[in-house]
């Protein structure tokens, strides 16, 4: 029995994910061998468990950061459906907007409760950190956008999108500058913003029905959305002259997720019509299809390291991941969720996967260990 400051009550003893063991073991290690060559060899047996490295020092064996292992499900006490989950820059804890309008803060080794804020008065759809690390932004089912700082400190709120029809809001990720970003609704526009002066820049028309995701480009004035509109699915626009550039037919049905590769060339996408697609804007030709998904695909998120590696997840509750160039899925779990999986985050090293839920869930998947089969039935639990 332990006292918890109000109680006695049972100890419990909590899964922890200590990334800090493998970063010393390659601290370690760097002084001996030089090349990736050198290193030791790891078995698929658990007397290699001191072996096991960060993935960000296994860069050609990006199937080591598949992360189908669950270690536990977290839920809010109001128990409501979660729509975006992100880390913060250091990995220390997760962030999790719900329904409720709520901000949960989880332990990022232990995932255990932190604390819970009253972000905002309706659903949280999107959120989003610049590339400094400062600023995280915030939207929600009103069209309501926040600026927060990195101690969750709000100093910033202002209507973007507000015709009745504009239900959901959803902001992009930064542009490279960090002094601006993109917001779209289900009112069919697309907007420019300049951060700190908190102004509408540009608004770019094009789409002729709800503009469901956004993503700028990691290092240019591109930007790229995706809609439910079945002429107009996918549109590239240049955010300098707010024209659009061309349009992409590559899904039958909405477009729910759209991302771009952290090599800037990859435009990855998820639709309702089942499939996942990956486009090449160098040659503006799609190179693959990846069919697996029995259900509509939702959330879609690259690797933060390996850049050919990313999960997705479905309607059905169903998590997979996959390699391109590969045409079969590298690791799925069907029944990760009950419910639709909205978000899917990667830890920043790589080793742990977090997905948020309609089934009212936040779960967190890491590595298997070694010895273990990734196809096992118990391996959810």
């Amino acid at each position: 029995m332990v006292f918890d400051g109000k109680r006695m009550r049972k100890a419990v003893i909590r899964k922890t994910i200590d990334y800090n063991s493998c970063v010393v073991k390659f601290l370690e290690n760097r002084k001996w061998f030089k090349h990736l060559d050198s290193r030791h060899g790891i078995q698929p047996d658990e007397a290699y468990a001191a072996e096991i490295l960060p993935p960000s020092c296994m860069p050609d064996n990006p199937i080591n950061a598949v992360t189908t292992k669950f270690v536990r499900t977290s839920t809010n006490k109001l128990r409501c459906p979660i729509f975006c989950v992100v880390w913060t820059p250091e990995g220390r804890r997760l962030v999790t907007g719900a329904s409720s309008g709520e901000f949960t803060l989880w332990n990022g080794l232990t995932f255990n409760f932190e604390t819970i804020l009253t972000a905002h008065e309706s659903p949280v759809r999107a959120m989003v950190w610049n590339h400094h690390d400062s600023w995280l932004l915030s939207a929600d089912h009103s069209g309501i956008v926040k600026y927060w700082q990195s101690n969750m400190n709000n100093v910033q709120m202002y209507e973007a999108h507000k015709e009745p029809q504009s239900r959901t809001l959803i902001i992009s990720s930064f542009s490279p500058t960090d002094n601006k970003y993109a917001s779209c609704a289900d009112d069919g526009l697309v907007k420019i913003w300049d951060f700190y002066r908190c102004m509408e820049e540009k608004t770019l028309r094009g789409h002729g029905a709800d503009v469901k995701c956004i993503d700028w480009h990691p290092h240019k004035s591109l930007l790229v959305s995706g809609s439910k509109d079945s002429q107009q699915p996918i549109k590239l626009w240049d955010t300098r002259t707010g024209n659009g550039l061309a349009t992409l037919h590559l899904h039958k049905s909405t477009v729910m997720s759209i991302k771009w590769n952290q090599n800037g060339n990859w435009l990855l996408t998820a639709s309702r019509d089942h499939l996942l697609k990956l486009f090449d804007i160098r040659a503006m030709k799609e190179l693959q299809a990846f069919r697996g998904h029995k259900r509509e695909a939702t959330a879609i998120a690259w690797h933060p390291i390996h850049e050919n590696l990313f999960a997705s997840g479905g309607s059905d509750g169903a998590i997979m991941f996959w390699m391109s160039g590969s045409d079969k899925d590298v690791g799925n779990m069907e029944s990760a969720h009950e419910g639709m999986v909205w978000s899917l985050a990667w830890h920043p090293l790589g080793h742990i996967l977090c997905s948020g839920s309609n089934d009212h869930t936040s779960k967190f998947w890491t590595r298997n260990r070694l010895g273990d089969r990734m196809r096992d039935r118990y391996n959810l639990n």
